[in-house]
């Protein structure tokens, strides 16, 4: 009887751990998974701390960052968009050829804006109005903007001059005080998004149309403009992105945003964005886009080539999409 009484005390206390561990990752999330990175990133590599790799962190979740606010927006509505890489290569081509052709920024920024904005609402017209499913209309826009890109760049970088690049740098490669002006650009945006999607009656609508479309079309919802603004927030969002990178590396380059689409998916999802919409956050967003950008910092300190660095970030987005599940329990 004594035996079986202690063992049963052991298994109430091992049970008691269990649900703690499982309140503690119900708690945290995927922040918990953020902070283990950091752990071990600092552990395995002393120069992660530094302020200036922290800084070089920061920059890169800013641009790749931007991307991912917009792409949060398409996910919780239940959709995908896949052309926000192509959209940035055909602006940043465009924006560098306006540029070395002597047009000032202040007329290339809003351009650049534009065109975006355009790209964006195609999107939306063809998944709204068409009726086509999101991931064939954005997959078509990705490859009709890459080509665009390579024409009008003959699949050559384009420079807007050294004098025009140092006149423009500021926005990619400037500082205010110790902050970057991109990472102040990219929480401007966090902070609009995050009014928009919580606040606004807009955002109400995204997350209704994910969570059941033909609810949200018998509540009165104008399912049509939902989507076709939300797509164009995303092509707004990569024109902004696309005006940082030819700031920072001060080329158009044909090839640029090559591989963001799927950056800009996976944060959103590790951030708790569901694929199904209706669900999804921009402080998610923000966490995966840190959780992504400390993983290729640490993994580059290592010296780990960038070919094997996409299988560790396969893990990771499959770990986190499971710590969700098991939040979720």
């Amino acid at each position: 009887m004594i035996e079986t009484a202690v063992t049963t005390e052991k298994r109430k206390k091992s049970e008691t751990l269990a649900n703690r561990l499982k309140n503690i990752v119900q708690k945290m999330g995927v922040s918990l998974a953020l902070i283990i990175l950091c752990i071990i990133a600092a552990i395995l590599s002393p120069t992660f701390l530094s302020p200036m790799n922290l800084m070089n962190i920061a920059r890169q979740v800013a641009i790749s960052g931007i991307v991912g606010l917009g792409m949060t927006f398409v996910i919780i509505t239940g959709g995908i968009d896949l052309s926000v890489g192509s959209i940035i290569g055909v602006i940043a081509v465009i924006e560098a050829k306006a540029l070395a052709s002597g047009m000032s920024f202040s007329v290339v920024l809003p351009l650049a804006l534009l065109i975006g904005l355009l790209s964006g609402a195609i999107n939306g017209i063809g998944v709204a109005y068409g009726k086509m499913q999101p991931f064939i209309m954005t997959l078509a826009s990705m490859v009709a903007l890459r080509g665009m890109a390579m024409t009008i760049a003959q699949g050559q970088p384009i420079s807007p001059g050294s004098e025009v690049a140092s006149k423009i740098y500021w926005l990619g490669g400037g500082n205010v005080g110790i902050i970057p002006i991109p990472v102040i650009v990219f929480a401007l945006i966090i902070i609009i998004c995050y009014f928009i999607l919580r606040f606004s009656f807009f955002g109400r609508y995204v997350f209704a149309i994910g969570g059941n479309v033909e609810a949200a079309r018998l509540s009165g919802i104008n399912i049509e403009r939902t989507q076709i603004l939300t797509y164009t927030i995303s092509g707004i969002l990569s024109a902004v992105a696309a005006l940082i990178w030819v700031s920072r590396l001060t080329v158009g380059e044909p090839t640029a945003g090559t591989g963001v689409e799927l950056d800009a998916i996976a944060m959103a999802v590790i951030g708790g964005t569901s694929l199904m919409g209706g669900e999804g956050g921009v402080i998610g967003t923000l966490i995966g886009a840190m959780i992504i950008a400390v993983l290729a910092n640490v993994l580059n300190l290592l010296g780990i080539s960038p070919f094997s660095q996409q299988i560790f970030k396969g893990l990771i987005i499959v770990l986190a999409v499971l710590i969700e599940r098991f939040k979720k329990r």
